[in-house]
């Protein structure tokens, strides 16, 4: 039960920290004030109110009495009560409005009904509230006359009421604006600190960012700097450094072709000439292994642009593409999308006849769908092709002349963008790629 209670009051309550801690500071502010209202309104208002109610009622029934027994006072007495009161009072002949004059929900004609009715009894008095906006109409009768009267509402009900309710809820509204202005200064720098994250988590390089807010979160935004520049140190050591062996390899085996294409064994020199190629070829897939990280900066990117250019450049009859009606634009970086699903392609391409690309656009992501006609992968493979250096020994190998990080570099683009990709099987029984990408 109480799992479930829990459960529900985190399902309701606000996800982000700004709402969460406007409540902590809004809501002890607004039950104070509604149990002080409640509380001013059941002991104080009702009971005052009840209280000038019954006084005025006491002295409705005073002049009714008087002048049932002295009618040749009445003058004079109704002139006391005006001038000393500020009472109107006349007396005539005329019935009862047909038409009531109440109010059915408020509480100074429901206290004026009751006080009324206990006095004068039922079908004796008529009254209404409305009709003025300063005075209360109240109409008694007394034998085979009505009396009229004319009565301040502060003597029926009291008007400190919405001075009250204007003085407890103006402070109110005012220290809720207030907490909104502090509350929305301190929460800001966690929202910079986490889109920094978010981008950095991305492969977005992340040099304008400066940490601001209270003392922790500053730590923590340094903190947070301090790690994305070692990072960002240590992969461009690893790009410079592989660099480097790449250029200090590449000589000697320059010299190696030479020296193969002097010599008079020709047979020899082809076979050591593949070898020496495909060790070019094997170096030149470790250093773009390597650099899936190197530096590009962050772009909008039209994907359904990206993907005809793809065709374009592959100049195949054997891809078609299916895209949505609908432009979609996201960001990231535009040389390292079309690294990883030119590699897509070109397995597909390699190993079946015909590329189908389907370009689908849901909830604030994207769904990129690649289907070939090959031999496919075994299902129990799917998780392995995507380690590095992983090559497939039956049914279909994604590189054959290479070393297996073909889809080890689609993946780490992929998940630096934010997105997943999936493998299964295609409608035409071969490989089918799921890529899906936020905008």
């Amino acid at each position: 039960m109480f799992f479930g209670l829990n459960k529900f009051i985190k399902y309701i309550l606000p996800k982000r920290l700004f709402y969460r801690a406007l409540i902590i500071v809004a809501a002890p502010t607004i039950i104070l004030q509604v149990i002080i209202t409640i509380v001013f309104y059941d002991s104080v208002w009702i009971k005052a109110n009840k209280n000038i109610t019954r006084s005025l009622v006491n002295q409705l029934k005073t002049i009714d009495e008087v002048y049932q027994n002295d009618k040749k006072n009445l003058d004079f007495f109704t002139d006391s009560y005006k001038n000393n009161f500020n009472f109107e009072i006349g007396i005539n002949q005329e019935a009862f409005p047909n038409v009531s004059g109440e109010r059915k929900f408020s509480p100074m004609d429901r206290s004026l009904r009751r006080e009324l009715k206990s006095v004068f009894g039922n079908n004796n008095y008529w009254f209404n509230t409305s009709k003025f906006k300063n005075a209360v109409e109240i109409k008694i009768r007394s034998g085979g006359d009505v009396i009229e009267f004319l009565v301040p509402k502060e003597m029926v009900a009291t008007s400190s009421v919405r001075l009250f309710v204007l003085w407890t809820t103006l402070p109110s509204l005012v220290l809720i604006i207030i907490a909104l202005i502090f509350l929305k200064n301190q929460t800001k720098p966690l929202v910079k600190l986490a889109k920094a994250a978010e981008r950095f988590g991305k492969g977005d390089y992340v040099n304008d960012f400066r940490a601001s807010g209270s003392q922790e979160i500053r730590k923590a935004a340094f903190e947070f700097d301090r790690m994305a520049k070692r990072i960002n140190r240590h992969l461009n050591q690893r790009a410079e450094m592989l660099s480097g062996i790449s250029h200090d390899l590449r000589t000697p085996l320059t010299r190696l072709k030479l020296q193969l294409a002097m010599l008079n064994q020709k047979d020899l020199s082809e076979k050591m000439s593949k070898d020496i190629d495909e060790m070019e070829k094997m170096l030149n897939d470790y250093l773009q292994f390597a650099k899936t990280q190197t530096q590009e900066s962050t772009s909008s990117i039209n994907l359904n642009n990206l993907i005809k250019s793809l065709k374009d450049k592959f100049d195949s009859d054997k891809i078609f593409i299916n895209e949505c009606d609908e432009i979609i634009e996201l960001k990231g970086r535009p040389t390292a999308l079309k690294r990883s699903f030119e590699n897509i392609i070109q397995n597909g391409l390699t190993y079946g006849d015909k590329v189908d690309i389907f370009i689908q656009k849901g909830n604030k992501r994207t769904l990129v769908i690649i289907e070939d006609d090959g031999p496919g992968i075994p299902e129990d493979q799917y998780k392995n092709v995507f380690k590095p250096f992983f090559r497939l020994d039956k049914s279909r190998s994604l590189n054959k002349s290479g070393v297996g990080l073909g889809l080890a570099i689609v993946e780490d683009i992929i998940n630096s963008h934010g997105g997943t990709i999936q493998l299964g099987k295609s409608k035409q029984n071969g490989l089918q790629v799921k890529v899906s990408l936020p905008f």
